[in-house]
């Protein structure tokens, strides 16, 4: 999926904010180090952000309830974070169903638990 031009330049932003952290503290913390470690970075870098944030999940256009999310960046942008040795398949069918349930287009599922920093960027164009 190609990334919504709108939503390129503020991903680029919290990907170097996730550089900085994962640079300054390499790997091997719990998820919820990299988690307080990126809120620094984003309010240092003058980025509106939630963090830990219940987000209300739809079914059938109706709101079924909430989930917690790790942050919503801008309004507009899920960051999932992760702290495991590899991310899989599984990681990213959560972000995609995050992304329908939550009815946002945009996510970044960033990784902090493997050697160099890793990332992936999701769109979710929902149908009108």
């Amino acid at each position: 999926m190609l990334l919504d031009n709108r939503y390129t330049e503020l991903t680029k932003a919290i990907i170097g904010c996730a550089m900085r952290v994962h640079t300054e503290l390499g790997s091997g913390f719990p998820e919820v180090i990299y988690q307080r470690s990126l809120a620094v970075e984003l309010k240092q870098a003058n980025l509106k952000f939630q963090g830990e944030i219940n987000l209300p999940v739809f079914y059938k256009q109706i709101n079924i309830g909430s989930r917690r999310a790790d942050f919503l960046v801008e309004e507009h942008v899920l960051v999932e974070l992760k702290a495991v040795n590899e991310i899989t398949e599984a990681h990213h069918a959560q972000i995609i169903n995050y992304l329908k349930a939550y009815r946002l287009e945009v996510a970044l599922l960033i990784n902090f638990g493997e050697a160099s920093l890793k990332f992936k960027r999701f769109l979710h164009n929902p149908p009108h």
